[in-house]
Parts: structure tokens; sequence; C-alpha cells
């Protein structure tokens, strides 16, 4: 139980902010393209008050913890209105890509601080486990959220770039996403998609700090 409580205090920060910072960017992004729903709303921003939905933030994550290891969750749901977007179906894609992108970012900012941690000979072993945390969490997201299946990003992207009625048919998934992701989730079968593109993003990720890793080393 310890080992437990130990784990969720942890994770607790990078799951919070891996969360946050991804509606907070799907949010900047569709008032770039033309829609102030989200922003009208205050949620174009980083205080996670503001964007906690007591299931999808704080209950799933720890339930899924609990039971399969894996770590996921979701905001309060943004309010975007897709049909003020300049071009709907174009910027959609562009509204979705923004919350992986997001978590990529923030695994890189989490391994930087890894890094500078290591650096700087910080010897409490917590703060380098939350940034370890934090770079899995944010990877984890961004592959979780590419995967192409409504109402997850990749899935909004795929249906951006298909032809109108391939796109309206597979749009119709949206309303039985959700549980189809549980059950990929307890089948184990998500995660010979999770895997490689975690990895990518990793790799990603190392990419843009080696100059970093190249004067610390």
């Amino acid at each position: 139980m310890d080992e437990i409580i130990r784990n969720i205090a942890v994770f607790a920060l990078p799951v919070l902010f891996a969360i946050t910072g991804q509606a907070a960017a799907r949010g900047y992004i569709a008032r770039r393209f033309g829609d102030n729903t989200a922003y009208a709303a205050g949620r174009v921003t980083m205080n996670p008050l503001v964007h906690i939905d007591l299931v999808g933030t704080i209950i799933i994550p720890i339930a899924l913890y609990l039971t399969t290891g894996f770590v996921f969750g979701y905001s309060k749901p943004l309010p975007i209105d897709y049909a003020r977007l300049r071009n709907p179906k174009r910027d959609m894609r562009w509204v979705a890509l923004a919350g992986p992108g997001a978590n990529l970012l923030m695994a890189f900012l989490w391994l930087v601080l890894g890094l500078l941690l290591a650096a700087f000979g910080v010897s409490e072993e917590f703060p380098h486990k939350v940034a370890e945390a934090g770079l899995f969490t944010n990877l984890l997201f961004f592959a979780f959220n590419l995967f192409p299946l409504p109402p997850l990003d990749g899935g909004r992207v795929l249906v951006s770039l298909l032809p109108d009625r391939q796109a309206y048919q597979f749009a119709k998934i949206e309303p039985y996403g959700f549980f189809i992701l549980l059950a990929l989730v307890f089948l184990k079968v998500l995660q010979f998609w999770i895997l490689p593109v975690m990895w990518l993003g990793e790799k990603a990720a190392r990419l843009l700090a080696s100059p970093l890793i190249f004067l610390l080393g």
C-alpha cells in the first residue's frame, strides 16, 4: 500500500499537467483558427483547477493505474465549436494535433528537468522520480491521443483527412470510442500502437535535448 501511495504521489503532478497542457493547447489553436469558445470559457490556461474533471482527471487515472498499471485521464470537455473554424474540416486537424504536440513538448521539458537534476547533483530521489514520471506520462498521452479512433485526437486527424463521405461514416464511431478504448486497454491490444509511438516520441524529445545532453556530458 505504501508503494502505491508513493507512486500516486509521483505521478500526480505529471498527469495533472499533461491533461491541462493538452486541453489548453487545443483551445489556443482553436482560437488561432477562428473559434474563441474555449478562450471565452477561460480554458486557454495552464491553471489545472479550470480543467479538472473529478472522474476523468482523478478517478479514472487512479483506477486504471491500480487495475492495469496504465495511466490515462482527461479534462473537462473542452468547448470547441468546429463550425466556427475558418475551414472546419482542415482546421480540425491542427486543433487535434495541438494536444499530442503539447504532450511531446512537455515530455521534452521533463527530460530537460531530469538532466538538470542529475547535472546539479540533486540527491533526493523524489524529484528524479517525478521527472521520469513526467517524461513517461507525456509520451504515453502523446501516443494514446494519436491513436486513430474518435474521439481521440488521432481519430479527428483521420476524419479531417478522409473524403467527406468516409469521414462522415467514420465519425459515427465517436459515441462508442471510449468503450472501444477501454476494451483495447484491458485486452492489452493498444500496446502494439502505444509502445512504438512512445519510442518515436522519446527519440524526438532526446533529439531536441541533444545540445543540452552534449553540454552536460
